[in-house]
């Protein structure tokens, strides 16, 4: 027997939940379909010690606070997961969890058929909720059959998981930054292969980044700047929230190297980048509080002076006299941690509405064909969906298309 519903919302991660609460207050009938449990990517497929990348006060959904948190600290992972429960519980979102959607199809009078394990369903609207972080990526670089043990960000918990011996970590982002530096003080060798990347200060004059990125109008950017579109961006909130500085990662005992280039006859070896990535960095760093400063002239305002932002410290060997290749063998690295991005997977979308690259086609998450819809990826509609904040704010407006059809 069909089971029949308005809206069908595909995963009860954070897009799934936000799109709930939004139709919940349009009175639309809904369910979402969850083929693990609520928000399952953050309880297993992120590292112990990860916290938020925001502060408590602008990492959330506008209508439930972190309660019993500093509002200027950064969110542990387990707290993220209660937040996202108490969520779920206090708008009453129609879950069912441990169902996997098989197929998605055109049926009739407009409507799309769901093949699920358990068992069909039909809809007027669809709305892929399924986020950024589908399939993991690990550049076909090192074969696998090597000795070495090849594992993603996403796999990776802590420093007790990993083989005796040094390890490789690749990839420059958020990820790989503060996995690479939790390595580092657990008292591993760490190499660490650094491409293209922004780091934007974790503060400056008094205001977290994110701050920054709301007055001077970056969130609402609905592209990213050309050439920028694989550039990662190095900024977290671990360790109580600091910049994040490779020359001090350098100066620590992290040998910074540059971006990972091939494997032959037990060597890696990496492109002659690492130096420029570094000030391409630091020119993104400085752009910033340069922007910041303007900010606060123009509107007269009393923040607190920041001249040593403007310092760098010394450039270690490492920088100036970069590695090229390395000995896996000769240097006992014994492990790689790939922190390379997710790419997506909509296999299962047997709708007209993927390009041949598998991406989804869509203008601000509504798709071509009307009733498929899209939450939770980056630059969605703007700089800031894939956060917290931002896919409470698309799923605001495709709920808003949702009613009006």
């Amino acid at each position: 027997m069909i089971k029949k519903v308005h809206t069908l919302i595909i995963g009860a991660g954070q897009a799934g939940l936000a799109a709930s609460e939004h139709l919940t207050n349009h009175n639309i009938d809904h369910l979402i379909l969850e083929r693990d449990r609520v928000v399952e990517s953050w309880k297993t497929s992120r590292w112990d010690s990860l916290v938020a990348n925001g502060p408590a006060w602008h990492d959330k959904f506008p209508t439930l606070e972190f309660a019993e948190l500093n509002q200027d600290s950064f969110a542990s992972k387990d707290r993220v997961v209660e937040y996202f429960e108490e969520f779920a519980k206090k708008i009453k979102a129609p879950i069912m969890e441990n169902i996997n959607v098989l197929e998605v199809t055109k049926g009739s009078k407009n409507n799309f058929l769901i093949q699920t394990s358990d068992g069909e369903y039909e809809a007027k609207n669809v709305i892929a909720a399924t986020g950024a972080f589908q399939e993991p990526v690990i550049p076909k670089i090192i074969p696998h059959h090597s000795n070495l043990e090849q594992l993603h960000s996403k796999f990776y918990k802590n420093p007790q998981q990993l083989k005796k011996g040094a390890v490789l970590v690749v990839g420059s982002g958020s990820s790989g930054s503060q996995i690479a530096e939790e390595l580092n003080k657990a008292n591993k060798e760490v190499y660490f292969s650094i491409g293209p990347h922004d780091r934007p200060p974790r503060s400056y004059r008094g205001k977290d980044n994110v701050w920054w990125l709301g007055v001077l109008g970056k969130w609402d950017a609905k592209t990213p700047k050309p050439g920028t579109q694989h550039v990662t961006i190095a900024v977290s909130g671990y360790d109580g929230g600091k910049t994040i500085d490779f020359r001090k990662f350098a100066h620590s005992g992290i040998t910074l190297l540059g971006m990972t280039k091939k494997y032959e006859n037990g060597k890696l070896y990496f492109s002659d980048d690492l130096k420029k990535n570094i000030e391409n960095g630091d020119k993104n760093y400085l752009d910033l509080i340069n922007e910041a400063d303007e900010y606060i002239k123009k509107n007269n305002l009393s923040f607190p002076e920041e001249p040593e932002a403007r310092n760098f410290i010394s450039e270690h060997s490492c920088i100036t006299k970069p590695i090229l290749e390395l000995n896996i063998e000769e240097l006992g690295i014994t492990s790689v941690i790939w922190a390379t991005g997710y790419k997506h997977n909509f296999n299962w979308m047997k709708v007209d509405v993927i390009d041949d690259d598998g991406k989804p086609i869509h203008e601000s998450g509504i798709a071509k064909t009307p009733g498929i819809y899209f939450l939770g990826l980056p630059w969605l509609s703007m700089r800031g969906s894939s956060f917290i904040w931002g896919v409470w704010k698309d799923a605001k407006y495709v709920v808003e298309h949702i009613a009006n059809r």
